[in-house]
């Protein structure tokens, strides 16, 4: 059976978290097949917004996936959410 498997990651302080999430994504860097940020802009101009999400499509076990996000849980100011889609 093949899995697609989304993790959602909401950054609510941005400039705070940004090492410790850092930190745990390299640890799981080889479970990461994509990793994309978004966050907010003001008008074009540049600006570090307070808040971000990304979205992170993980390979492999799917315990790797359950235990990188206990650690990103484990930061307060995170909200992460989990979509698994089975193919059969």
């Amino acid at each position: 059976m093949d899995r697609h498997i989304i993790v959602g990651v909401h950054v609510t302080d941005r400039l705070e978290n940004a090492a410790p999430v850092q930190a745990i994504l390299t640890e799981y860097g080889c479970y990461i097949k994509t990793r994309l940020g978004l966050h907010e802009t003001a008008d074009g101009r540049k600006c570090c917004s307070k808040n971000g999400l990304l979205l992170l499509e993980m390979i492999g076990d799917l315990s790797e996936t359950n235990a990188m996000m206990a650690k990103l849980e484990a930061i307060p100011g995170l909200h992460v959410q989990k979509m698994v889609f089975e193919h059969f």
